[in-house]
């Protein structure tokens, strides 16, 4: 092994080497897979009961529409109290919420509107859920390994839904979709666990904000006047709504453009999984994070996209997804990263939220929205906007990249020592 090599690994890892942090990951890697587990099991679920691809439209809109209603709300809540405390909390509820609807299931006592419920909730903890974990990572990790613990979470994610997706598969087909909702559930204790064994004194908690009229405001008007902050939730509504929504325009680009069906879907996805894994390694090996850096993924991400959108055939296009699935993640943990070293400690969980609104509460609008444009001009057509919306992000980075380089105090981060 070369020297370049056992750097690069070790610079890529680096945050494993902090108790806290490597507990959390080992507990977000089981929660994670739990999560992608119930997922596949949930679409099963309502098509078995329904045969509806409009229920399931609804059961999305559900999980998601409380994000984008509530997150500013959640944003402040995460300012208020401990975040430490939220998660117990939240990943309570999470396992609660599982065990409850695998036990409906095993019971034979299921039906639609428990579903709709459960999606319900699930949103409803997301809006406190979302950016607590993301807000908790700083605490565990300080400035100097931001990049790289956010890149290694973004590619735990990417790994779940490689893994959890097989496991729900295995399970439906020996022991039935129950016992995935009751796991994956479990998977939630594990989380509880970390949190339990964490040394309180090697935390770096942001000192909590005393409840008072006007925070939600004052975060708005706070995101609104800081530039760098404004204009990276800017591109990440811009590419939430139109580039994100991969779940609705790639079984189009699947079963109508390459007659593939749900094979093609499934190698079209996996190949993105891959990507991002890709991605998630690269970015957590780099040393710093910047606006340049950036802007410089959205563009390739946008490119990438389009280049898919041209691919002449299946397997072009599933390569072209694992460059895709690269720069997704590229994109996502610098943006994250770089709206957290930009917030002011009182105000991240507020600049958070609107981060997991950015990402999350666009899903009902876009999704809809670009599976219109796929259905009725077709998927290649539908990926070209959505590779063309990321360009356009990547332009308004421009002024992200210029504004913080002129800031004095910086938004770069430090090299990880």
């Amino acid at each position: 092994m070369t020297a370049w090599t056992r750097s690069f690994i070790k610079r890529t890892f680096d945050s494993l080497t902090i108790y806290n942090y490597r507990l959390y990951f080992y507990g977000q890697s089981f929660s994670m897979t739990g999560m992608w587990m119930q997922s596949v099991a949930q679409g099963i679920l309502v098509l078995m009961l329904t045969g509806s691809g409009t229920a399931l439209g609804v059961v999305t809109a559900l999980q998601t529409v409380p994000v984008l209603v509530l997150g500013a709300w959640g944003g402040v809540m995460i300012d208020r109290y401990p975040k430490r405390s939220i998660l117990y909390v939240s990943q309570a509820a999470s396992c609660l919420l599982g065990l409850a609807l695998g036990l409906l299931i095993i019971t034979d006592s299921i039906e639609l509107w428990m579903v709709y419920v459960s999606a319900l909730v699930n949103g409803l903890i997301k809006v406190v859920d979302n950016p607590a974990r993301q807000t908790f990572v700083r605490e565990l990790v300080g400035n100097d390994h931001l990049t790289n613990a956010v890149s290694l979470n973004s590619m735990t994610i990417n790994l779940a839904r490689v893994a959890g997706p097989a496991l729900a598969g295995i399970l439906i087909a020996g022991v039935g979709i129950g016992l995935c909702f009751v796991l994956g559930g479990l998977t939630h204790i594990a989380v509880i666990i970390t949190l339990m064994l964490m040394r309180a004194s090697e935390l770096q908690p942001a000192k909590m904000v005393t409840r008072a009229k006007g925070q939600m405001a004052a975060g708005w008007n706070y995101v609104r006047e800081e530039p760098v902050i404004r204009n990276v939730l800017v591109m990440m509504v811009i590419i939430g709504t139109f580039t994100y929504e991969f779940s609705v325009v790639l079984p189009l680009l699947a079963e109508f453009t390459f007659r593939n069906g749900a094979s093609g879907f499934a190698a079209l996805t996996s190949a993105m999984g891959v990507g991002a894994v890709l991605g998630g390694l690269y970015t957590a090996g780099k040393r710093r994070s910047n606006a340049r850096a950036l802007v410089k993924s959205a563009a390739l991400f946008g490119g990438s996209v389009m280049l898919v959108a041209f691919a002449p055939t299946f397997s072009l296009a599933v390569l072209g997804m694992v460059i895709v699935g690269f720069f997704s993640i590229n994109f996502t943990s610098l943006g994250n990263v770089t709206i957290q070293l930009a917030s002011r400690p009182d105000m991240q969980g507020r600049v958070m939220s609107f981060w997991s609104i950015a990402f999350l509460g666009t899903t009902p609008i876009g999704g809809p929205l670009m599976g219109a444009v796929g259905e009725h001009a077709g998927a290649r057509v539908a990926l070209l906007i959505g590779g063309f919306a990321a360009l356009v992000a990547a332009g308004i980075g421009l002024m992200t990249a210029r504004q913080q380089r002129d800031r004095t105090d910086g938004m770069e981060e430090r090299p990880a020592v």
